[in-house]
C-alpha cells in the first residue's frame, strides 16, 4: 500500500486529540482569566486598524485541516488502486470522527465539529470526483 492511500485528514484528527489530551479542551478567556486549551493563544498581532488578532490552538488545527482537505481533494482526481483504498479509509476516518464526536465530551467543540464536516466533504468529494474522473477516462478510451 502506498502512502498516497493514507487519508491525510487523520492527522487533523490525531492533532486535535493530542492537543485535547495534553492541554485539555479548555475555556475561552475573559478579562480576568486567560484562555486555555484549544482557546490558548499561540501568538497575537496588532493590526493596522488597532484591533488585536489572536491565533489559537483551535485555529491552528482548523488551518491544518483546510490544507489537508485541499490535498485530499487533489488526491481524489487520480484513478488508481490506491485511490480506491484511500476512499475506503477516508470513510473509516469519518466514522471514527463521528463516533468520537457523539461519544466523547472532549470532542463537543466547534473545532472538532468542523473537522467532522471536513471529513464528510472529503468522503463525498472523493467518491464524486472519482466517479466523474472514471467516466471521463471511459469516454476517452471509447474514442480510440
Amino acid at each position: 500500500m502506498s502512502l498516497r492511500a493514507i487519508p491525510t485528514l487523520v492527522f487533523s484528527f490525531l492533532l486535535y486529540n493530542v492537543i485535547a489530551l495534553a492541554m485539555g479542551v479548555g475555556t475561552p478567556g475573559t478579562d480576568t482569566v486567560p484562555a486555555s486549551g484549544l482557546w490558548g493563544e499561540i501568538f497575537s498581532v496588532r493590526l493596522l486598524s488597532g484591533g488585536m488578532w489572536t491565533f489559537t490552538w483551535g485555529d491552528l488545527i482548523l488551518l491544518v485541516t483546510l490544507i489537508l482537505l485541499f490535498i485530499e481533494i487533489v488526491k481524489a482526481t487520480f484513478t488508481s488502486t490506491s485511490s480506491l483504498i484511500d476512499h475506503a479509509l477516508s470513510m473509516i476516518v469519518f466514522v471514527a470522527i463521528l463516533v468520537e464526536f457523539l461519544m466523547s465530551p472532549q470532542a463537543a467543540t466547534s473545532v472538532f465539529f468542523l473537522i467532522l464536516v471536513a471529513s464528510l466533504i472529503d468522503v463525498v468529494a472523493g467518491y464524486t470526483i472519482g466517479i466523474r474522473v472514471a467516466r471521463r477516462d471511459l469516454a476517452l478510451g471509447s474514442d480510440q
